[in-house]
């Protein structure tokens, strides 16, 4: 089982080691990312299971992009896993299919595990499962689907951050959808809490959970973690 926690726009430096030291030191052995703010980075010493990633990079080594952040400042801190695709670097950012895909082909290149995320919105879901297969497997177009280091995440955009959370009759339809296709791990992300953290691992091609809001906090974090070692 994957457990990940997206921080998104919160936790700073100080908080983020107290995070992840506390998580580190739980003896946990389910597979657990965590992906801070860039200026939360830092050498965290882990254990194997345990990797802290980036929410985002510029697909380049270094160069004169101001403002952005190239490999050379991940490689500084041993960031071996990245998220890519998120439904609010898509929909709120306005990251293009294009941009997406020279992201996920660069962290390809370095070897990286990519979390690549994948998911519909709400008009889309009221339009049926077939929409819905459509819509999502345009959002593999130029992906390497076949690539030994792809977690996918279905996350369901209206139903981030939103407290709402697709039924698991939905998610596992997707799932399966995704699995007829795709190798890799598949996780499911959107409005996931501890009470249902259970559920939704329990159900069939699910392979962990990618959570947002209900992660921040360490003490929720480690009770969703502790539900996945129990499985």
């Amino acid at each position: 089982m994957i457990v990940a926690s997206n921080f998104k726009t919160n936790h700073n430096r100080k908080s983020t080691k107290e995070f992840v030291d506390f998580i580190n030191n739980q003896n946990y052995f389910s597979e657990v990312r965590i992906y801070p703010p860039f200026t939360a980075l830092n050498n965290f010493e882990l254990t194997p299971n345990i990797r802290v990633g980036a929410q985002n990079f510029y697909p380049v080594q270094n160069g004169s992009f101001t403002g952005e952040i190239g490999f050379d400042q991940l490689e500084e801190f041993d960031v071996e896993t990245v998220l890519v695709g998120h439904s609010e670097r898509r929909h709120v950012l306005g990251e293009s299919q294009e941009s997406i895909c020279l992201k996920y082909n660069f962290a390809k290149e370095k070897e990286c595990e990519i979390v690549y995320c994948v998911g519909e919105p709400k008009e889309i879901r009221e339009q049926g499962i077939e929409a819905v297969m459509s819509y999502i497997w345009k959002q593999f177009d130029g992906i390497d689907i076949d690539y030994d280091e792809l977690v996918v995440a279905y996350e369901p955009v209206w139903a981030i951050g939103t407290g709402l959370s697709a039924s698991l009759e939905d998610i596992k339809e997707v799932l399966d959808n995704l699995r007829a296709k795709v190798k890799a791990p598949l996780l499911y992300g959107g409005s996931v809490k501890v009470e249902t953290t259970k559920d939704i691992l329990d159900i069939e091609n699910c392979d962990g959970i990618l959570v947002g809001t209900a992660s921040w906090d360490v003490n929720n974090f480690s009770k969703m973690i502790e539900i996945a070692d129990n499985l």
